[in-house]
């Protein structure tokens, strides 16, 4: 959530609830939650400082992503610029010093900017050096934009696409930094966009469905790459992006065509991460869990603006674990400030014969890769080799 939702929960919080303490008042509180929980933002405003720019470095203020380690990008000029930063050199009362990497737009110059988790900025052409189709796959809410990336040239193609799968209120630029090592492994990749995506169709209320819609999309995505050569898939997701992953692979007829599972910070379970959003926001959580019953009544969802009432329990994942049937790895910080690696430890404590979990102690939300981009793609380029393989093996003898 931005500051100003924050602000507008807070100040109905303290005002409606403990003052009032009306059924009115709490009824609007939650609603006021639960609106902000599935509502796009359309405007992401600069949440950072540059102070100083040199040949090889840049000064930024003092924020808590900031200082962690790792490769990051910012956005200038309101995103028409964009530069990206290494490590941290120093770091001094409320300036950072990190490494400049490279600018890849506009000149870097002292002022407002946005910080970029995504480390990488415009196409997989532009950003990689991957050359790339733009296609659009036909959803049931309309035309969605996706980049299609080829396997490399002279790679044995086997018919094994990648599908990746952004998060709440990402683009198709968080699936950047993973398209490097699934190139190498010779898989096609496709990067859809989904409903109510920036530049994706909007669904008819214009709000998430925080998994239990946008699965749709992801499945014409599917049903594309199926479309066009593909004979098995590789499914990607960070953060929301996982709970779509894991509703297509409950409710899709294509699930049988996914051969292995990859989430980075994944949502398993919109209880934990929603009670933990309470929290951080200073809200009571019986309020917060009210308002998420909104979401799920026939009569409480139309409060609060959705498309169709949102079956959290449907995307309980440690709950449904015994469910599972496919090889998934899950790559989850501890440090991680919107998703809780909680469920994440649970789940692979539940199915340690399916679930790999990669544990790590550092990075902020879905931001792995970035603190240690060598090992998040060992992982992944270990896991789906070992995987991909054993489902290239004939099935044994019946006996």
């Amino acid at each position: 959530m931005n500051g100003h939702r924050r602000a507008v929960l807070g100040a109905a919080a303290s005002g409606a609830v403990l003052a009032a303490g009306t059924a009115a008042a709490v009824t609007a509180v939650a609603t006021a939650f639960a609106r902000a929980v599935v509502t796009p933002a359309r405007h992401k405003p600069d949440d950072v400082e540059v102070l100083q720019v040199g040949p090889h470095r840049v000064v930024l203020g003092v924020t808590a992503d900031t200082v962690v380690p790792g490769r990051y990008g910012v956005w200038t000029d309101g995103g028409r610029g964009h530069f990206r930063v290494g490590d941290v050199l120093e770091a001094t009362g409320e300036r950072v010093t990190r490494e400049l990497l490279g600018v890849d737009a506009g000149t870097p110059r002292p002022g407002a900017a946005r910080w970029n988790q995504y480390f990488f900025a415009g196409t997989p052409r532009g950003a990689l050096g991957l050359a790339h189709e733009d296609v659009v796959v036909r959803s049931e809410v309309g035309e969605l934009p996706c980049w299609r990336v080829p396997a490399p040239a002279g790679a044995q193609d086997d018919g094994t696409w990648a599908v990746l799968v952004h998060g709440r209120g990402a683009t198709r630029e968080e699936a950047l930094r993973a398209l490097p090592p699934l190139h190498e492994l010779g898989l096609t990749c496709l990067v859809p966009a989904y409903r109510n995506d920036a530049d994706g169709p909007p669904s008819p209320a214009r709000r998430y469905g925080l998994g239990d819609t946008e699965w749709h999309d992801v499945e014409a995505a599917c049903r594309y790459a199926s479309e066009h050569g593909a004979r098995r898939l590789v499914l990607v997701g960070w953060s929301m992006g996982g709970a779509i992953v894991l509703q297509l692979l409950a409710r899709s007829p294509l699930a049988q065509h996914v051969a292995a599972v990859v989430l980075d910070g994944p949502v398993l379970d919109w209880y934990d991460v929603l009670d933990h959003q309470a929290r951080r926001h200073r809200l009571p959580v019986r309020l917060g869990r009210y308002g998420l019953g909104l979401l799920g009544h026939p009569l409480g969802r139309r409060l609060v603006g959705v498309d169709g009432p949102v079956d959290l329990r449907r995307m309980d994942w440690v709950g449904r674990a015994q469910e599972l049937n496919l090889p998934l790895l899950l790559l989850h910080s501890d440090a991680d400030d919107y998703v809780p690696s909680g469920p994440s430890a649970r789940l692979a404590a539940a199915r340690p014969d399916l679930v790999t979990f990669v544990r790590s102690g550092t990075a902020r939300h879905t931001k792995e890769w970035n603190v240690d981009p060598a090992g998040w793609e060992g992982e992944v380029r270990r896991f789906l080799r070992a995987h991909l393989a054993a489902a290239a093996e004939p099935a044994p003898p019946a006996r």
